[in-house]
């Protein structure tokens, strides 16, 4: 049975491989290659045929057409060697070669090498396009009149042949057997063009490096909006959980607080109302259409220090806020970087300790942006109705964002100082933004 699907696939496989549609596309591909030929070879036939006499090429000088095709192939590495040859040879061999889009370059050769490896190609595609073209021209007509001399005594004639029957019997098998070998000699060349193509039409390892740093670049800028969101919007649902919750117990008790209820709500408000600019701010930067960076106009809009007081004021816990230094002096994007530390350290306390107190103090001095944060550590309970599942990403976050900065974090329990301080949680980022910051 395998033996039998195995001998059926063969004859497919060769069939495929000869009258196939990627065959098909390869030969399209070796006859455009001899039509760009022909302006090429007509330049050397006026030429040579000026110079030495030999005639007109048209008329039938078999030995005028030669030289003027070997001369042709000079020429055709010259046009190779401009820089727009690479891409106009790339477009069509992505289309007609068969081979995947990425291991083609993109662009202009620029340098040496490129320009030699697609004057290589464009010699070799248009030189051995112009013999398939030819053959594909020249042998069927031939193979037709091979097989209808057998039954046409004047196209017997015609060909100079005689009528035995061995002669009748061989010329329609000789016709037949031209144009397999037409199509196979097609098959055979196009396979070859397409294994030669990303050779030397591919990127140089220049054009890689170059590709592979603006990969990097992308996901770096995918990973800081990333993180803008998670920070953002993270931060944002813990303190509208948290007020929600406590506005709902409230609501639910005997004796109800409704002035309370009325500053959750509006808490609530504020905080999804500056959470939807900042997300809109974000998504601009994603429907960016040129892939750059963003521009001083997209992150005009990104909240900094000087909005640490609209922060603390939202945020679901009671926040002492002390800053030393002026936070005006610190440059926009290290200042940027640390609303969203503090925004993330403060999500992570709400999530894990619940609406304690949290002593949040910001040292702005020598190069270096300070922020400190401390807060009780809560008993182990339930986690509340509606709690996200998974967390978020947290102190990995945090610590991403100061690496970035060429900062540095540390997160851990806070031993108890007395009466006054219990024990609790601490987290410390430094960020410079001196000469020496990256």
């Amino acid at each position: 049975m395998t033996s039998t699907a195995a001998t059926t696939a063969t004859p497919r496989s060769a069939a495929r491989a000869l009258f196939g549609r990627q065959a098909r596309l390869r030969w399209a591909h070796l006859v455009l290659g001899g039509a760009l030929l022909m302006p090429f070879w007509l330049l050397s036939v006026v030429t040579i045929g000026s110079l030495t006499g030999a005639g007109n090429a048209l008329e039938g000088n078999t030995r005028l057409q030669f030289a003027a095709y070997a001369a042709a192939l000079p020429l055709i590495a010259v046009a190779g060697w401009l820089p727009m040859a690479r891409p106009l040879s790339v477009a069509a061999a992505r289309s007609l070669c068969g081979q995947p889009a990425e291991r083609f370059a993109d662009g202009p050769a620029r340098g040496r090498s490129q320009r030699a490896r697609t004057a290589c190609w464009l010699t070799l595609h248009l030189c051995v396009g112009a013999a398939v073209a030819g053959a594909s021209l020249a042998l069927p007509p031939f193979a037709v009149a091979l097989m209808a001399a057998a039954f046409l005594p004047g196209v017997r004639a015609y060909l100079a042949v005689d009528s035995s029957p061995a002669t009748i019997v061989l010329l329609p098998l000789l016709g037949v057997a031209s144009l397999v070998a037409l199509v196979a000699v097609s098959a055979a060349a196009g396979a070859l063009l397409a294994r030669c193509a990303p050779l030397l039409l591919g990127p140089s390892p220049a054009e890689r490096l170059a590709a592979a740093e603006r990969r990097a670049a992308e996901l770096s800028e995918r990973n800081r909006l990333a993180r803008e969101l998670h920070d953002s919007v993270g931060h944002a649902l813990s303190a509208v959980t948290l007020q929600a919750g406590a506005a709902r117990r409230m609501l639910d008790e005997r004796h109800r607080d409704l002035d309370f209820v009325t500053r959750a709500l509006t808490a609530i408000e504020e905080t999804t109302r500056r959470t939807v600019g900042e997300l809109d701010a974000v998504l601009g930067l994603l429907r960016q259409d040129d892939g750059g960076p963003p521009g001083p106009e997209a992150l005009a809009t990104a909240p900094t220090l000087a909005s640490l007081d609209t922060l603390v004021a939202a945020g679901g816990a009671p926040v002492d806020l002390r800053l030393a230094g002026d936070p005006l002096a610190v440059p926009a994007q290290v200042s940027r970087e640390a609303y969203r530390i503090v925004q993330e350290g403060l999500g992570n306390a709400l999530r894990h300790a619940g609406a304690v107190p949290v002593e949040l103090r910001i040292t702005v001095g020598d190069g270096e942006v300070e922020v400190t944060m401390d807060n009780p550590t809560a008993e182990r309970r339930p986690a509340p109705r509606g709690a996200r599942a998974g967390g978020g990403r947290g102190l990995r976050g945090i610590a991403e964002r100061a690496a970035l900065s060429g900062g540095r974090m540390e997160a851990g329990p806070r031993p108890a100082a007395g009466a006054a301080s219990p024990p609790g949680w601490r987290l410390r980022v430094v960020l410079p933004y001196g000469a020496g910051a990256r």
